[in-house]
């Protein structure tokens, strides 16, 4: 009782938000027919066919997964270990600082056609999308974390002995984590999006190719269903980050909490 009790306090709104906008929607489509039956099909139509869908959305996630994990660790990876070395040499920072401004604000989808171009296989070319979508926020949470720590600190943990590697896994990535786990979440967003985007143009499988190719045969009610399923992969793999997010800066919420 007491966890039911405390997912309705913390869910209990967002779930009559989404039955609200259920009613609505399913009345203005198959109940008033005020949107067209062809763009918006109502739930009497998705509903089937998202059932029916069911195992070929499955292996869609799959497929969505395989170009997705990969290509977020290789990402999240480069971007911690690059933003270290950038952070704690703050010449290099100070002369790679432009360069970083002018290349992160630059759209990955605009180098879809390059990457498909210059690299051998299709998979490849959309890794490529998504790692540039991961590779810059994760830098930038990075190197922001490491140059917010205070001086002070540093010293005080160079007194006690701290140097080296010793300071660097013990005193630096704890004190840039918060920064750097923010830079996962903003990454986590953009490879969401790329990967669709990606699957649209550059693979024949996946959630996004789904979509694009029902779309393609305006079956609206498949359309509909994967988005929704997609949803529901995005909202899981979300919380599960903010779980694992919480897990690892627990110090940080009881400081908050305090």
């Amino acid at each position: 009782m007491d966890g039911l009790k405390r997912f309705y306090q913390n869910y209990g709104g967002t779930l009559l938000i989404l039955a609200g906008a259920f009613v609505l929607y399913e009345l203005v489509t198959d109940g008033l027919g005020l949107l067209s039956q062809v763009l918006f099909p109502g739930f009497s139509k998705i509903g089937p066919r998202l059932v029916s869908s069911l195992p070929k959305l499955i292996d869609c996630f799959f497929s969505s997964m395989y170009l997705l994990i990969p290509t977020y660790i290789v990402g999240a990876v480069s971007g911690v270990l690059l933003g270290i070395i950038i952070g704690l040499r703050p010449r290099l920072h100070k002369n790679l600082k432009p360069i970083i401004f002018g290349l992160s604000p630059m759209p990955p989808s605009m180098l879809t056609p390059y990457f498909i171009a210059v690299l051998p296989t299709f998979y490849l070319s959309s890794c490529g999308v998504i790692f540039i979508g991961v590779f810059w926020p994760i830098l930038s949470g990075t190197i922001n974390g490491i140059a917010m720590i205070e001086q002070k600190y540093l010293d005080n943990a160079k007194v006690l002995g701290f140097t080296g590697w010793k300071l660097l896994f013990y005193i630096i990535i704890p004190a840039a984590s918060p920064m750097i786990f923010a830079g996962m979440g903003t990454a986590m967003n953009f490879a969401f999006i790329l990967l669709g985007i990606a699957e649209m143009f550059a693979t024949t499988s996946g959630l996004g190719y789904y979509i694009q190719y029902y779309a393609d045969f305006s079956d609206y009610a498949r359309v509909l269903a994967g988005l929704l399923f997609t949803t529901v992969v995005i909202v899981i793999i979300m919380a599960l980050f903010d779980r694992l997010k919480k897990k690892t800066l627990f110090w940080t919420i009881n400081k908050d909490m305090g």
